[in-house]
Protein backbone atom coordinates (compact mmCIF):
# COMPACT_ATOMS: atom_id res chain seq x y z
CA UNK A 1 0.00 0.00 0.00
CA UNK A 2 1.34 3.42 -0.95
CA UNK A 3 1.28 6.77 1.28
CA UNK A 4 0.02 9.69 -0.81
CA UNK A 5 0.73 13.38 0.34
CA UNK A 6 -1.65 16.06 -0.63
CA UNK A 7 -0.06 19.33 -0.65
CA UNK A 8 -2.47 21.59 1.82
CA UNK A 9 -2.16 23.99 -1.11
CA UNK A 10 -3.99 21.40 -3.68
CA UNK A 11 -6.36 20.86 -1.42
CA UNK A 12 -7.24 24.54 -1.03
CA UNK A 13 -7.79 24.64 -4.35
CA UNK A 14 -10.24 21.89 -4.51
CA UNK A 15 -12.00 23.77 -2.41
CA UNK A 16 -11.90 26.54 -4.05
CA UNK A 17 -13.04 24.93 -7.07
CA UNK A 18 -16.41 22.84 -5.46
CA UNK A 19 -17.16 26.18 -3.97
CA UNK A 20 -16.92 28.05 -6.90
CA UNK A 21 -18.85 25.81 -9.25
CA UNK A 22 -21.27 25.42 -6.59
CA UNK A 23 -22.03 29.17 -6.42
CA UNK A 24 -22.12 28.99 -10.36
CA UNK A 25 -24.95 26.61 -10.51
CA UNK A 26 -26.72 28.13 -8.09
CA UNK A 27 -26.97 31.22 -9.78
CA UNK A 28 -27.66 30.03 -13.37
CA UNK A 29 -30.10 27.82 -11.59
CA UNK A 30 -32.07 30.82 -10.06
CA UNK A 31 -31.42 32.48 -13.48
CA UNK A 32 -33.25 29.93 -15.38
CA UNK A 33 -35.96 29.49 -13.02
CA UNK A 34 -36.85 32.87 -12.87
CA UNK A 35 -37.11 32.80 -16.92
CA UNK A 36 -39.28 29.53 -16.19
CA UNK A 37 -41.58 31.07 -14.15
CA UNK A 38 -41.89 34.76 -15.81
CA UNK A 39 -42.64 32.42 -19.09
CA UNK A 40 -45.43 30.39 -17.36
CA UNK A 41 -47.16 33.62 -16.10
CA UNK A 42 -47.25 34.84 -19.30
CA UNK A 43 -48.38 31.61 -20.77
CA UNK A 44 -51.00 31.30 -17.95
CA UNK A 45 -52.23 35.11 -18.03
CA UNK A 46 -51.19 35.26 -14.54
CA UNK A 47 -50.69 38.80 -13.35
CA UNK A 48 -48.75 39.45 -9.78
CA UNK A 49 -50.08 41.13 -7.43
CA UNK A 50 -48.42 44.09 -6.63
CA UNK A 51 -49.58 45.60 -3.00
CA UNK A 52 -49.43 49.32 -3.04
CA UNK A 53 -48.74 50.77 0.95
CA UNK A 54 -50.69 53.78 1.75
CA UNK A 55 -49.22 57.22 2.33
CA UNK A 56 -47.67 57.76 5.74
CA UNK A 57 -49.65 60.35 7.47
CA UNK A 58 -48.33 62.04 10.37
CA UNK A 59 -50.04 64.04 13.07
CA UNK A 60 -48.16 66.32 15.06
CA UNK A 61 -50.00 66.84 18.93
CA UNK A 62 -50.28 70.41 19.74
CA UNK A 63 -49.57 71.38 23.25
CA UNK A 64 -53.24 72.22 24.18
CA UNK A 65 -54.21 68.89 23.41
CA UNK A 66 -52.22 67.25 25.67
Amino acid sequence: MQLLYIDPSVMSYTIQIIAGAVITLGAVFAVVFRRIKKKAKQTLNIEEKKEIEDDIVEIEENEENK
